[in-house]
């Protein structure tokens, strides 16, 4: 047999899962290794394998590196490493491995920090035992000797190392290993403590059970995936949650979620407390001592209850700190953690110094995002918000969201703070934004849900009905802003009008349109870049403009046809003109137009983010807004070229979008379960045009087949808009018939949703 068929039958036992695998698994290869090594040396003496890493750990997950290190006296060991490293390879095992002397290894370790910590953890494979034990030995002493060196670039290579990899516990696609509050921050922790520097209780460093809860799912992304792997991507999640018995994924993220949020929140503690105590001027600020309210002192970067205030008494202490702390960027002393919990309950309704503490808080910043965490995690958050509870570590698997609800509304209160110069009430904005999806913690629509659980939360906090109505409604409307600008006609009336009436007022449009900004960048690079900004600050300028009292024709006049476009299209000859990121389509009007163009500009990796189109004596005028899929540069060139031959009927667009979809390497789902297609009328969303919405799973060349749909049915597309949700789109059209008007037979539009459900059933990918 051989240890990767060993290795297989230990794969088959479902029952061996985490650490137990990890320990079997290095056994395994410990004993096959003990074979291979006799083999390869004539005698024990002046040679000696050792296991270093994760393997010297005995943690090794199913496709892990094998760390091994072949210690020798002195005396040429390489025709030993071959024989060594070879069967290795030949098992398909992947090795990391180097041969070195005591002292060349000792030298090493004296620079490098990855080598240094590498032989912390060094153990006695086969070979010469005492060899073995000497590295180990004199690798710890010299960790300790360096300790304050060690501990200063062990601390920042865990800062670096955190912004590099973000947060396993508020993550949609979590590092289990790298990320802050993983596998690794353990392991540095332990390094730490190897160093004796400061003085470390065992039982802080006690986070087994969290620990084996991210190692038995890294066990089992290895063993469903067959490769190494450490980041628990989305669709990997179904998997290893049933593996490991969970109900669903949603309920696997979430132990990770508090796994990752007990490491990351003990070790923060334990490394500020290091960091502290370090005399270095790169932490000299921790050092600075002072008094920042009454009972509170500010302490080498810790805030602390003073030993002679009663916390009984003051039912603002918790807020008073809290506040005091993120204006500080500092964290909360765990002693004062606990003696918090005996503060008495803020009363309702909450006096106006509370709720200006809240407020302050939150309009700290970034800053106010570990103070809240902390707060959390110590049981203490949820006795201000009741209702933050159900949110806490709750995933979001969908194509936007990049955190867990609870850190997404703490990143939406943060990005709120550096918009509130924008706004007349920072307050309500911060507090909006803070609870604004509160709802998704609870059964039914997060928005009607969420909207009762505001009202009850802010009439607690005392805020009076005007406010309360206010914060209720931008709950209610956090959606209408971007759903509205990416999907709907900027340049209808009655897409001005419909959110002017909604919205009601310039005050509660600026809070709703900071919101907005606020929500998006908190949820993910996916859901805000230029052009998404770019619509909703003009479609939030044009409803200012007609709520302060101005005509609505002044901001929707039409942007096509332009007196140059009228003489293109006068001249009756065809112009395809492409700059920057807009396509210009002058030609004879025909059935199929907007289909061809958006079929030649799916085959060179051009997606339509907006169209418009007009026509006037047999002329077509088509303008579409496109980014590419393949890079920053648009080789238009190119692209007018297959348009020329496209509208000349000698491009075969079907075959080269067949071909494209065959080579096109699909993107990761942006959902755990793909959208159902959906296909929505709306004839009062325009005065002339019947408003059509699908939904469905991206492809290449979609727009063509919907479009080409749309032209068999004999339908004029005036406008267009396309989101892209990820593994999503949503395509909205405004419709026309052969008449130019709208469609309002009821088996019309049935037809029309036939239609588009058909090419949606045989677009490549769906078929």
């Amino acid at each position: 047999m051989t240890v990767t068929a060993d290795r297989a039958k230990l794969l088959a036992d479902n029952d061996l899962r985490g650490g137990e695998f990890c320990r079997s698994y290095s056994r395994l290869v410990d004993e096959w290794l003990q074979a291979v090594f006799w083999k390869a040396v004539d005698g024990a003496e002046g040679v000696s394998l050792v296991a270093v890493g994760g393997y010297g750990r005995g943690e090794l997950s199913p496709y892990s590196d094998l760390d091994l290190l072949l210690l020798h006296d002195g005396r040429d060991a390489s025709a030993v490493a071959d024989r060594l490293w070879y069967p290795i390879w030949d098992q398909g095992l992947k090795l990391g491995h180097s041969v070195r002397t005591v002292k060349d290894a000792l030298s090493l370790a004296a620079e490098d920090l990855d080598t240094a910590t590498s032989l912390l953890e060094v153990r006695h494979i086969a070979g010469d035992e005492e060899m073995s034990a000497q590295l180990q030995e004199r690798a710890r002493g010299q960790w300790r000797r360096k300790s304050k060196r060690w501990l200063e670039v062990l601390a920042r290579a865990v800062d670096d190392r955190h912004a590099r990899f973000g947060e396993v516990a508020f993550e949609l696609e979590p590092d289990l290993k790298e990320g802050r509050g993983g596998l690794r921050d353990v392991q540095a922790l332990q390094w730490a403590r190897a160093t004796t520097a400061v003085p470390l209780d065992p039982g802080e460093l006690a986070l087994g059970p969290h620990y084996e809860t991210l190692l038995a799912a890294r066990v089992e992304l290895h063993r469903d995936t067959n490769r190494p792997g450490d980041r628990l991507v989305l669709q990997e999640q179904d998997a290893v949650a049933e593996r490991l018995g969970d109900a669903d994924a949603d309920a696997l993220m979430k132990r990770i979620a508090a796994a990752g949020r007990a490491i990351a929140w003990r070790s923060d503690e334990i490394w500020h407390r290091v960091k502290a105590s370090l005399d270095s001027r790169v932490f000299a600020r921790f050092h600075r001592d002072s008094r920042i309210g009454e009972g509170m002192t500010l302490s080498a970067g810790l805030i602390h209850v003073d030993d002679g205030f009663d916390v009984r008494a003051d039912p603002l202490i918790m807020l008073r700190i809290a506040a005091a702390a993120a204006e500080n960027d500092a964290r909360i002393d765990r002693r004062t953690m606990e003696r918090l919990h005996a503060c008495p309950a803020i009363p309702a309704p909450w006096p106006v110094e509370a709720r200006h503490l809240f407020s302050k808080l939150l309009l700290s910043g970034f800053s106010a995002i570990p103070v809240i965490e902390s707060l959390d995690q110590s049981g203490l958050f949820t006795v201000v918000v009741p209702e933050w509870s159900p949110v806490r570590s709750r995933p979001q698997r969908n194509a936007y969201h990049r955190f867990t609800v609870d850190r997404h509304l703490c990143e939406a209160a943060a990005q709120a703070s550096v918009l509130a110069e924008r706004v007349d009430r920072p307050d309500l904005l911060v507090v909006g934004s803070l609870f604004h999806d509160i709802g998704k913690g609870y059964p039914g629509d997060h928005t009607i849900v969420g909207m009762d659980l505001v009202r009850t939360i802010v009439t607690r906090m005392g805020y009076d009905d005007e406010d309360v109505a206010t914060l209720v409604r931008l709950v209610e409307l956090h959606l209408l802003l971007p759903d509205v600008a990416t999907r709907r006609d900027l340049d209808d009336e009655l897409t001005i009008s419909f959110v002017a009436e909604r919205v009601e007022s310039v005050a509660f449009l600026r809070l709703l349109h900071a919101l907005t900004e606020a929500d998006s960048i908190a949820t993910g690079p996916a859901a805000w870049g230029a052009w998404k900004a770019e619509l909703v600050d003009e479609l939030a300028e044009r409803v200012a403009h007609v709520l302060g009292g101005g005509d609505i024709g002044e901001v929707v006049r039409m942007k096509i046809p332009s007196d140059r476009h009228k003489e293109l299209m006068a001249a009756g000859r065809r112009v395809l003109e492409g700059v920057e990121d807009r396509l210009t389509v002058v030609c004879r009007d025909r059935p199929g137009l907007f289909s061809r163009v958006a079929g030649v500009l799916a085959i060179n990796g051009l997606d339509i983010l907006a169209a418009s189109a007009y026509t006037d004596e047999a002329m077509a005028l088509e303008v579409f807004k496109v980014e590419s899929s393949t890079g920053p540069t648009i080789h238009w060139e190119r692209v007018i070229a297959d348009l020329d031959r496209a509208l000349d009927g000698k491009l075969a667009i079907r075959a080269r979008l067949a071909d494209r979809a065959r080579t096109y390497r699909r993107k990761a789902p942006g959902t755990a379960r793909p959208a159902e297609p959906t296909v929505t009328f709306d004839n009062e969303a325009s005065k002339d045009a019947t408003y059509v919405e699908v939904l469905a799973q991206d492809a290449i060349g979609l727009l063509f087949r919907l479009t080409e749909a749309l032209a068999e049915m004999d339908l004029d597309i005036r406008s267009a808009r396309v989101q892209t949700l990820g593994h999503d789109v949503v395509d909205s059209f405004y419709l026309r018939d052969r008449e130019m008007g709208k469609v309002v037979e009821w088996e019309d539009l049935e037809e029309i949703r036939r239609a588009i459900l058909h090419a949606l059933a045989h677009a490549p990918g769906h078929e």
